[in-house]
């Protein structure tokens, strides 16, 4: 009594609705656009270490995506960041479940190192491909003129839950996104968040995009067991898009982008996302398969090296193994959408009838049960 509670819906609970037609796939477009850079495919990676080394970072970029490095993870850290990953492959036969966090955690404990972050970045930036990387909101500030001064141009400042207004009781000055953002010369991509007033007041810092989301993944995070904090994707990303259309209006042309992360582990998730209304998917666990994945088959999110209270387990990725482009793109001998996975989402375009993203926002979609 005196309380009431929102119906939410997740990804495994919508569906796409056809329309009256249907297209070839070979005029679907999956193209989009942030700023001045424009991708092949709505893809951009979950930054974490799992996933995303230098190496992959420009394989994703020359197949069309955007990788993004952890400026805090094991490449700034460790001057051989493999041999690093190597220790949680050897963790992983522990049988104490908490071996493989407390090893990242360890690994963590290293402090970061600028010389070697701005060596990371310049492996990605000699190759032509867009350069971003994520911070976290605590070190912004501190990292980013060392991020701009090796050449990102995407810079992504993300944390489990962020808003534009935080009140802190300490002698640190809280990070001021507005102003943040009013300095830089390079777009920035902010989140996560979860609801339509957060995802507006984030866009009103001057964002170029918002992260929907919390990083969610099945059998990895745990945001929601340990700080009870979930919304579900499908309508997180309805009401971050209805942000979108009103902040659209109330600026008169501005468009922020946002960006789904959470629920992404199929094909299918990829296009209920867009069609949800997401300009672009942040895929972590999925790519874990890839063979060039540098977390030799673990997947984890970089809540994991939290010293005090992670968020997320280090976990088996797929149960497949195959090269990075057969990934993405085919050909597939998997029936569950794990291979592939956005050559699924131009057939799940062209299957309804349309032909680029922005029009695809605008398919029907029907509720389970």
């Amino acid at each position: 009594m005196g309380r009431t509670a929102r119906r939410a819906y997740d990804l495994d609970d919508v569906e796409i609705v056809p329309s009256r037609r249907t297209r070839s796939s070979a005029v679907v477009s999956t193209a989009w656009q942030i700023d001045a850079y424009r991708f092949d495919i709505p893809l951009v990676t979950h930054p974490t270490d799992a996933v995303v080394s230098p190496e992959t970072a420009v394989g994703i970029g020359k197949l069309g995506g955007l990788g993004v490095l952890n400026a805090e993870g094991l490449w700034a850290r460790h001057a051989n960041a493999e041999q690093a990953l190597l220790r949680l492959v050897d963790a992983a036969k522990d049988e104490d479940r908490t071996a493989l966090v407390r090893t990242l955690q360890e690994l963590h404990s290293a402090p970061v190192q600028p010389e070697l972050l701005a060596e990371a970045i310049r492996r990605v930036r000699e190759s032509g491909v867009t350069v971003a990387a994520r911070v976290s909101p605590q070190r912004a500030a501190e990292l980013t003129p060392h991020l701009i001064a090796a050449g990102v141009e995407i810079l992504v400042v993300q944390g489990t839950i962020i808003s534009a207004e935080h009140v802190a009781h300490d002698d640190a000055d809280p990070l001021d996104l507005k102003d943040f953002i009013g300095g830089l010369d390079v777009p920035v991509i902010a989140g996560g968040v979860s609801d339509y007033r957060t995802a507006m007041h984030l866009m009103r810092t001057g964002a170029a995009g918002v992260i929907v989301g919390h990083g969610y993944t099945p059998g990895v995070t745990s945001t929601d067991r340990v700080l009870g904090i979930g919304v579900p994707m499908a309508t997180a990303i309805i009401d971050a898009a209805a942000a979108r259309r009103d902040y659209l209006d109330e600026t008169g042309g501005r468009y922020v982008h946002v960006l789904a992360d959470g629920g992404i582990t199929s094909s299918g998730d990829i296009a209920k996302a867009i069609a949800c209304g997401a300009d672009a998917v942040v895929v972590g666990a999925p790519l874990a398969a890839a063979s060039e994945a540098p977390g030799h088959g673990l997947y984890w999110t970089a809540a994991a090296a939290h010293p005090n209270l992670p968020r997320s387990r280090v976990a088996a990725g797929p149960d497949i193994e195959v090269d990075l482009k057969t990934l993405l793109f085919g050909p597939s001998s998997d029936a569950e959408g794990a291979i592939n996975l956005f050559g699924a989402l131009r057939r799940a375009m062209a299957k309804t009838g349309y032909s680029d993203l922005k029009e695809f926002q605008r398919v029907g979609l029907s509720v389970r049960g």
